[in-house]
């Protein structure tokens, strides 16, 4: 048997063709994905993509409901990807021109968490609940947090109507 070294695969009856298409099965080759691993492979994809749909979901309802609490129009950037930054820039009341600064890799954390820290005060929530969204779990429920909770000072959009005596 004719090889070329130790390790590679016999030449003799090889066939040009079944090389071309694939079809070896030679002691050495690569082997096949099995069927059963591609399908369970595709099923986690799909199950990721169905798992990142519902947190961008569970975000923009959240996020829609903070601006709602805090009267901030536009509440609707919150399904839109790159409206939505704006939207918690305008909820922290921070300028327009920090979605940059988002933008730039280490500093965008901090940024983020500045922003989280003042969309918390916004609702009337302490602010180191911002502090918190850079722990995995817990940044799951800050946000649900700061939109389905009760501000405790009542709502900053509209003024508690004070009834008015009429003085003589």
């Amino acid at each position: 048997m004719k090889t070329l070294d130790e390790n590679s695969i016999p030449l003799e009856g090889l066939n040009p063709s079944d090389v071309a298409n694939g079809a070896q099965n030679l002691t050495g080759g690569v082997p096949a994905v099995d069927a059963g691993v591609a399908v369970f492979l595709g099923m986690m994809v799909i199950f990721f993509l169905f798992l990142a749909l519902v947190c961008y979901v569970f975000f923009a309802i959240c996020l829609m409901k903070i601006a709602k609490k805090t009267g901030t129009k536009d509440r609707w950037f919150a399904w839109i990807p790159i409206l939505n930054v704006l939207l918690m820039l305008r909820i922290a009341q921070k300028p327009l021109w920090w979605f940059f600064l988002f933008l730039i890799p280490p500093i965008n954390i901090a940024i983020m968490i500045v922003v989280w820290m003042a969309m918390a005060k916004a609702v009337k929530k302490p602010d180191w609940l911002g502090i918190l969204m850079i722990v995995p779990i817990a940044n799951l429920v800050v946000p649900a947090y700061l939109a389905f909770s009760k501000m405790e000072g009542g709502s900053a959009t509209a003024p508690s109507p004070e009834k008015s005596t009429p003085t003589a």
